[in-house]
């Protein structure tokens, strides 16, 4: 297994990847295994959006899981278009850490 260094990113680049919380039945399901969901930027990788949790919410992060959710095809007037696609990311934080989504920055 090799070990990458990884490259520190700013302020501004935390708050660019970490765009909202995900609150839906799921999302507080999974809050019970000290996990959290967010939406995230569609070019982050797993690295930025680990260090943009831990330095935006002061937690340590353990894993970062993402997906791609991929936009529906809906009617406008009558014509068909497709809403964005979307990335998010379930972060599971360590044993002590918590996120409160509730409240804000």
């Amino acid at each position: 297994m090799k070990i990458y260094k990884v490259k520190p990113i700013s302020r501004e680049r935390m708050y660019e990847v970490i765009r909202a919380p995900v609150i839906t039945e799921k999302s507080t399901m999974i809050s019970e295994h000290n996990q959290v969901a967010f939406k995230v930027a569609m070019d982050a990788n797993k690295a930025e959006i680990k260090q943009a949790v831990e330095g935006l919410f002061d937690v340590k992060v353990t894993a970062v899981n993402t997906l791609i959710r991929k936009g529906k095809t809906k009617r406008f007037r009558g014509r068909p278009g497709t809403r964005s696609d979307e990335k998010r990311a379930i972060v599971t934080l360590a044993k002590g850490s918590q996120i409160d989504v509730s409240t804000g920055i």
